[in-house]
């Protein structure tokens, strides 16, 4: 039985993979995972030039070569080669994104180098949190952006770009419930037209000047760097902005597989981004004046208001990217102990990465609406928005490369010169980012280390909880064993009590309470421990798994129910499914009592915590979610045993 649950397991993993081949999967992908990537022409190359950067680029043929060849081959360095090529590769059942990455490390980084692992971890733990201050930034960038093209059709606009990317944030974060898969459906012809529409764009620009594409040499990027350094290296600011996405490539990769992505990036997306910004520079070269708008201006004049309505809906996607990227991270972060256990639904039946979390959706939503309120404008928030890019790149990459050769056993001289290369031009991107931390690159700075102090902070206070808790609860074989022998013996009441646990090593503390406290014990006692399989619907053959902990005839059994991961968790139904063999004896599970565990966590006066962070993990545990409701527990037959743990 074991074998052919982890043989029905291993299919339900290989499930996104094989089936990322199918050309409606790699619709869904482009329609979700590509927008905020491809929508970054947008303003790329129009902040680049800004005459309003505090380090402006001089506008001119050489300078419009060596930055379309650096915008070109940034893309590819960091997008097609890091992350496409390698970074995804590295992935934790089907899941990516840098929280897979430190699952990772901690899996298999601890066997050899334990120290090192955990402070590769710790620094990811950072990255992750970078990730979150993106998820905030893109949707009220990308969307301003796009609005703002109106502003080109018609000056008088103006004073409806905030109301109308509000409007339009606020309907997109609503149909999050709905799940990625009918979003992706919906989105993926969208951005289909788009990718088509800028591709074509860019050719016009082509046309006009086709010497443009010398660009695609690395020649002019590396000439204009070295030539002119000082002025290269604070176009990175923005150069950067042309691979904001290239995380939610790797975050969004257990929604649809790593295949379906490659192809979709390699076919469609990459092509087009190409185009549009070697058609941007030829725009600029023939005539500088077009600096203030050079991806509208592109476009022809009888195309410009269906353009600015194909744009807005393609930021909406983009911010669909960073949405779902910002899910399955809470989600893996709950699931290794950084975040509180989070009520998450799964909204795909084919693919476990698909999911929505409510709470994250609601936090992300109020996030973005004060963005766009404060900032008013994506000129102002693009001088913030590669702080939180360059830092998540450079992290995951580092995390890559220690995997690549711990794991993987990559040959020590190429990860040394190969990803040192890598790395070297990661870093130069977070040095010129660095300069701008007085012009808003503070802003995802502030969002990171909140988010990190949380959740370091929840996994240290949850170590300290469960030792505290283990040592409450202790071993449950000798609980059992103390109950057996007890002189005299329990009184055994009437009635069935079912009592919920982790797992089969610890008593269950309201059981233990229980007894203490009352002296008495139900005839019939149902410890369950539920168990999330790595597939949509767990078999009904072996829902239930029943030990008897070494007696029978005791009343005292231990019940394992297994659900997959789509299916709502309901004891009730589960436990109705045992036979009186199984119980040892006739129940009424239908009149059974449940007794949960509320545990009151309140400061203590030992130095296990700055009692400043002891106040963060007390906050952060009311939104953990309610166990009543997630496992479908009757609420009128429900008895709460309290306990006290200090921290």
């Amino acid at each position: 039985m074991a074998s052919q649950r982890t043989e029905t397991a291993s299919s339900a993993h290989a499930a996104p993979g094989a089936k990322s081949i199918r050309p409606v999967v790699v619709l869904a992908a482009l329609g979700v995972v590509f927008g905020d990537i491809g929508t970054s022409p947008i303003y790329t190359v129009q902040t680049v030039f800004s005459p309003n950067d505090p380090h402006p680029v001089p506008l001119n043929a050489q300078s419009v070569y060596g930055v379309v060849s650096m915008i070109f081959w940034s893309i590819m360095v960091i997008v097609t080669l890091t992350y496409v090529s390698l970074v995804m590769r590295a992935d934790n059942d089907g899941e990516g994104g840098i929280m897979a990455l430190i699952t990772l490390l901690r899996r298999w980084g601890s066997e050899t180098h334990h120290r090192t692992a955990l402070i590769l971890a710790a620094l990811g733990v950072f990255g992750a949190s970078l990730f979150f201050g993106d998820s905030m930034i893109t949707p009220a960038i990308s969307v301003l952006s796009a609005i703002e093209g109106i502003e080109v059709v018609d000056p008088d606009f103006e004073q409806w770009v905030v109301p109308i990317t509000v409007g339009i944030i606020v309907v997109l974060f609503y149909v999050q419930r709905h799940g990625t898969a009918l979003v992706g459906r919906a989105f993926g012809p969208v951005m289909v037209a788009w990718f088509v529409a800028i591709g074509a764009c860019g050719v016009t620009g082509i046309a006009a000047h086709p010497e443009i594409l010398k660009a695609l040499s690395p020649t002019y990027a590396l000439t204009f760097i070295v030539g002119h350094f000082e002025i290269a290296f604070f176009a990175l600011t923005a150069v950067v902005l042309a691979v904001t996405g290239a995380e939610a490539l790797y975050a969004d990769m257990g929604h649809f597989g790593r295949k379906a992505i490659t192809r979709a990036w390699l076919f469609v997306v990459l092509p087009a981004l190409a185009l549009n910004y070697l058609g941007q520079g030829a725009l600029l070269i023939g005539d500088p004046a077009t600096m203030r708008a050079p991806f509208f201006l592109l476009i022809p004049s009888w195309a410009l208001w269906p353009m600015v309505l194909l744009a807005t809906a393609a930021t909406v996607i983009a911010s669909q990217a960073v949405i779902t990227g910002a899910f399955s991270l809470a989600a893996q972060a709950a699931r290794i102990g950084y975040l509180p256990r989070l009520r998450v639904i799964h909204t795909s039946a084919a693919t476990e990465g698909q999911i929505y979390v409510p709470w994250i959706n609601g936090l992300l939503m109020v996030g973005v609406l004060t963005l766009v309120l404060v900032f008013r404008s994506s000129e102002r928030l693009a001088y913030a928005y590669g702080m939180a890019v360059t830092g998540t790149i450079t992290i995951t990459l580092l995390l890559f490369l220690y995997y690549a050769r711990t794991r993987w056993g990559a040959p020590l001289w190429l990860v040394v010169i190969g990803g040192g290369l890598l790395l070297l031009i990661d870093l130069l991107f977070v040095a010129a980012n660095l300069t701008k931390v007085v012009h808003g690159a503070w802003l995802p700075l502030l969002i990171g280390i909140a988010a990190f102090t949380v959740m370091v902070t929840w996994h240290r206070g949850r170590q300290i909880v469960t030792l505290a808790r283990e040592a409450a609860e202790g071993p449950l074989d000798e609980f059992i064993d103390a109950v057996r022998d007890c002189q005299p013996p329990l009184v055994r009441v009437p009635g069935t009590a079912v009592f919920l646990n982790r797992g089969k090593e610890t008593a269950p503390l309201a059981l233990r309470t229980c007894v203490e406290h009352t002296h008495v014990l139900h005839k019939h006692v149902i410890i369950v421990s539920i168990e999330t399989l790595p597939m949509p619907r767990a078999p009904e053959t072996e829902r239930i798994q029943v030990d008897a902990l070494g007696f029978k005839q005791d009343g005292i059994v231990f019940v394992t129910a297994n659900y997959g991961y789509m299916e709502k968790t309901h004891v009730l139904d589960a436990l109705r499914g045992l036979t009186p063999k199984q119980s040892e004896g006739k129940i009424a599970i239908d009149e059974a009592s449940y007794f949960l565990s509320k545990l009151e966590l309140v400061r203590g006066r030992k130095k296990t915590m700055a009692q400043w962070r002891k106040r963060i993990f007390i906050a952060t545990s009311y939104i953990t979610a309610d166990a009543a409701e997630r496992f479908g527990l009757p609420r009128d037959r429900i008895v709460i045993m309290g306990s006290r743990i200090e921290v």
